[in-house]
């Protein structure tokens, strides 16, 4: 696990950089409402939301990240007011907790916009449980938020706006539909219903720290699409949470708050937060545990009694979790992955058409921004079919063919890769066998989404032109994944 982590690739050194920036966004706006004479509380609502300000928000293109990120406040200061207002009235501020849920996962059907927003307003509401909001501190978290939304877009736009020089990589959406055979209609249902479970069951166990248990839910349903993905991600936000415990117990419970040590820690974490997000949950939630277990030291609250609440709490979340993907209207992994690799397909057809294009001498086709596209979906295929490869899974022949079409289509995507480098080069001249080799792949991807064999071309196989080269070793790839492909037709990977 250790080696996931920290030998994982890291192209462009883009989580390096992700995790850097986080620090001193968050350390900026911290220090900022320091300096503005706020409390802890102002500092920890502050910190937080410059931590999710620079965490969730994802569009496609530098502009939209920023409008993304301005409207960041519409959506929570209002929330923020509903549970302060609410916080003497457990019934309305329980059910109000459970509409942020179901309409924070609703709003995903707007895409990464949407999402960003929901999660914001959730965790507004969820702050507000944690340092039990009144309304007479409502003008000092208002103003808590907006300076540290401020100080993360200062630091994030202007001092390291490190995007502006990668090309827009279109986020691809979830699968689509209509009315309850949406993924997002299905999943605010499911994520409404598994955080009502946490809340009753939270209450019964702490009336204090409740809140904990519908956190657990909620994240769980972030980023997941089907039951199979929900359950890996529910067993790992667990296994992540105990072992941050044991960690807090070794760290955090000697320091007692001392403040100095507890800064350093505290952005250590928010580092291993960000820099572990893309490649492991379980170190992700680790990384978690931990700084809020350095939060509750900085109250005086912290304790092992209160350590052992927090993962019981975080087990009855997932548990929610789990119960409601399961039993809700589930989604089924092999649903999910099938749509999940025919788009990746369609992308591996639209890489090589926009190179071939390049190749032919028209300068406005752009492969460069399709293989942005193809490595997003790629990630989504993987997550997808992440439950299928878990070394708990027991069904070892859909096992293996799981793990051949995320390698198989990794193959293309290296094909790929070479073909636009090649179509970069401004030597590079248009081969006349270039748009049958197009027109194989074309046909190959029409196969493949329809179920059928591939065949591949014997001309060009000892070739020593790049561009054939690349498109005849696409052509290979596609064609072995003609066998896993068709067995996942006969019998799918997994029901789940």
């Amino acid at each position: 696990m250790l080696k996931r982590v920290f030998l994982a690739p890291d192209p462009g050194r883009l989580r390096l950089r992700f995790a850097v920036r986080a620090v001193l966004g968050i350390g900026l706006a911290v220090v900022a409402c320091g300096l503005a004479g706020h409390s802890l509380s102002g500092a920890v609502t502050g910190g937080l939301a410059a931590l999710l300000a620079l965490f969730t928000v994802t569009d496609a293109t530098v502009r939209g990240q920023a409008v993304t990120t301005a409207l960041l406040p519409a959506v929570g200061l209002p929330v923020l007011a509903a549970a302060a207002e609410l916080h003497d009235q457990p019934v309305a501020r329980d059910l109000a907790f459970l509409a942020v849920v179901g309409a924070g996962v609703y709003a995903r059907r707007w895409g990464p916009r949407g999402h960003s927003l929901g999660v914001f307003a959730f965790m507004t509401y969820f702050v507000a449980q944690f340092l039990h909001a009144t309304p007479g501190q409502l003008p000092e978290l208002y103003a808590a938020v907006l300076l540290s939304v401020l100080a993360a877009s200062a630091v994030r736009f202007g001092l390291w706006c490190y995007e502006r020089r990668l090309p827009p990589a279109p986020a691809p959406a979830p699968p689509a539909g209509t009315g309850l055979a949406r993924v997002t209609t299905r999943q605010a249902i499911q994520a409404t219903t598994g955080a009502g479970f946490a809340l009753v069951v939270g209450q019964l166990l702490s009336g204090e720290r409740w809140y904990w248990a519908v956190g657990a839910t909620w994240w769980v349903f972030v980023n997941t699409t089907s039951r199979g993905e929900t359950v890996v991600r529910g067993f790992r936000r667990v296994l992540g949470t105990v072992i941050g415990i044991g960690l807090g117990l070794l760290v955090a419970v000697p320091l007692h708050g001392s403040a100095v040590p507890t800064a350093a820690l505290l952005a250590a974490c928010v580092f291993g937060i960000f820099y572990t997000a893309a490649v492991s949950y379980t170190w992700m939630m680790l990384c978690v545990t931990v700084l809020a277990e350095l939060l509750y030291g900085l109250l005086g609250v912290l304790d092992p009694a209160l350590l052992a609440l927090r993962l019981a709490e975080t087990g009855i979340g997932a548990l929610g979790a789990v119960l409601a993907v399961l039993f809700v209207l589930p989604v089924t992994t092999h649903t999910v992955t099938d749509a999940w690799i025919q788009r990746a397909l369609r992308c591996v057809h639209a890489c090589t058409a926009e190179a071939a294009a390049r190749l032919a001498g028209d300068d406005a086709a752009d492969p460069t921004a399709r293989v942005a596209e193809l490595e997003q979906l790629l990630g989504r295929v993987r997550l997808s079919v992440a439950p299928l490869v878990h070394p708990l899974n027991p069904m070892l022949g859909r096992k293996r063919r799981a793990r051949q079409v995320p390698a198989l289509l990794d193959d293309c995507a290296r094909e790929i890769r070479g073909l636009v480098a090649v179509a970069a080069d401004p030597e590079a001249s248009h081969d006349a066998r270039l748009a049958a080799a197009c027109w194989r792949v074309e046909a190959a991807v029409e196969a493949l989404t329809g179920g059928g064999d591939v065949a591949v071309s014997a001309a060009e196989a000892s070739t020593t032109e790049p561009a054939l080269a690349h498109l005849h070793g696409l052509e290979r790839a596609l064609a072995d994944l003609a066998k896993p492909l068709r067995a996942r037709s006969r019998s799918p990977l997994v029901e789940a």
